[in-house]
């Protein structure tokens, strides 16, 4: 039996022209049909990979205290540790603990003339008794965010565009962001949403899963199984290629199922963004793609914005009440 989502090799862009033209045919294909694959190439040790997944769970067995001393609710920039059942998707509760992560910045001064979004930069949170952690993840961030850039720029290439032509809205200032996460089990007779059925916000979705099975993605009015494959990242669009390709990509609604009692799951997604004050393009695609695309496929519910800081924000507080009635009480008071 094929396998649905396909292993792409991205060392294959960084070759001769007949690899190029293969990986960017690869690319292309399993971006539009299942809008999810596997990426190897990458470059990432699996040395690195296993440290990630060491201090992530060194991390979360740090006891309860330690662990809210960094709350989410602290930072009004979403950033920080969310215990289980402290976030919300679509409405529903998610089974999981995790801790998140931003690009480090200084905050930017407020005078009440500014956007809202710029309210987002600002520092991340780490914890005091694993003091290891920061030098890992930021790490972590620069070469996941290397791999995401080639990733884009191939993108790019395979909509028959210039390499270079999201640069300007990924460049200096992008607003990329990370968790390290945790999926407790539980019986399965209770819910089993360890996080709810979602499309991602970014350019792409980088994701580094362990061997414990749970991620699935709708394909075919089904719910289809995301197996790990070891040292590869898993990978998929987000509503910003699908907003700037007019639909030719399509983000992909996917989810995760918790596992049972007496199993954990670990995740690392790192979610590649653009510029909050940027504008996403609609791409000038050729005529062949352009019959193609049919829109972005937008949920009247939670529609989606060219303004990239507005769809952020927008993000942000509905999954974070807590943080947003903390932080952001002006703005719900004006909904």
């Amino acid at each position: 039996m094929a396998r649905l989502f396909p292993i792409l090799d991205l060392s294959l862009f960084e070759q001769g022209p007949a690899a190029r033209t293969t990986f960017l045919r690869d690319l292309r294909y399993a971006a539009r049909d299942v809008g999810f694959f596997y990426l190897d190439g990458h470059g990432i040790t699996l040395d690195e990979i296993d440290r990630l997944f060491e201090l992530s769970r060194q991390f979360f067995d740090l006891p309860a205290q330690e662990k809210l001393r960094i709350e989410m609710v602290n930072s009004s920039q979403f950033r920080g540790y969310t215990r289980v059942a402290g976030e919300r998707t679509r409405g529903q509760t998610d089974w999981r603990e995790q801790l998140d992560f931003g690009i480090e910045r200084e905050p930017v001064p407020q005078n009440g003339r500014q956007p809202a979004w710029t309210r987002l930069h600002g520092p991340n949170q780490w914890p005091e008794a694993l003091p290891q952690l920061r030098p890992a993840v930021l790490d972590w961030q620069a070469k996941v965010a290397d791999v995401a850039i080639r990733l884009l720029k191939a993108f790019a290439l395979s909509l028959e565009q210039p390499e270079d032509v999201f640069e300007p809205i990924y460049g200096e200032g992008a607003n990329h962001r990370m968790k390290i996460v945790r999926y407790p089990g539980r019986e399965r007779t209770d819910d089993d949403q360890g996080v709810g059925a979602h499309k991602d916000g970014g350019f792409l979705t980088l994701l580094l899963q362990d061997n414990v099975g749970g991620l699935q993605v709708e394909y075919g009015g089904k719910w289809v199984d995301v197996e790990p494959v070891p040292g590869t990242l898993v990978v998929n669009i987000g509503e910003l290629l699908e907003l700037a390709s007019n639909g030719y990509l399509r983000a992909t609604l996917h989810r995760v199922v918790t596992p049972p009692r007496g199993a954990e799951r670990y995740s690392a997604p790192f979610f590649f963004g653009a510029r909050l004050d940027a504008t996403i393009p609609l791409l000038d695609l050729h005529e062949e793609l352009a019959a193609e695309a049919k829109g972005p496929a937008s949920d009247p519910e939670n529609p989606l914005f060219r303004d990239v800081g507005v769809n952020v924000l927008k993000s942000r507080l509905r999954s974070h009440p807590d943080v947003a009635e903390r932080h952001y009480a002006d703005l719900l008071k004006a909904s």
